[in-house]
């Protein structure tokens, strides 16, 4: 995957909207980020999962999926290696860590 491939993928929910945060891109739903590119450099992505699905994401898939550092990676962040990701994994995750962000009554919706 790249880093445009992540953007579209992220960008194809529903109210999603893409900002900027520390000089790299976000994802956003409802004002709240649930993925970003570029940190700590270009070939990566993050997701902001539920632990119990960043657990099972970085077992899983140790190769794409690796809980951020710190404070941050105990509160779901979770590094992607775009080049290693598939597009269903990924979109899974992305999904994931939309569900997990996104209001209650776009939850209803989709």
């Amino acid at each position: 995957m790249t880093a445009n491939d992540f953007r579209r993928l992220a960008l194809s929910f529903p109210e999603t909207e893409e900002r900027a945060h520390m000089s790299h891109p976000d994802f956003r739903v409802g004002g709240k980020i649930f993925a970003t590119l570029g940190y700590p450099d270009k070939s990566h992505g993050m997701v902001k999962l539920p632990p119990e699905q960043q657990h099972y994401f970085s077992k899983d898939y140790p190769d794409v999926f690796v809980p951020v550092k710190g404070v941050w990676g105990r509160r779901g962040a979770t590094s992607v290696q775009l080049k290693a990701a598939d597009k269903e994994t990924l979109r899974k995750a992305i999904e994931a860590a939309w569900r997990d962000t996104a209001p209650k009554r776009l939850l209803r919706k989709s």
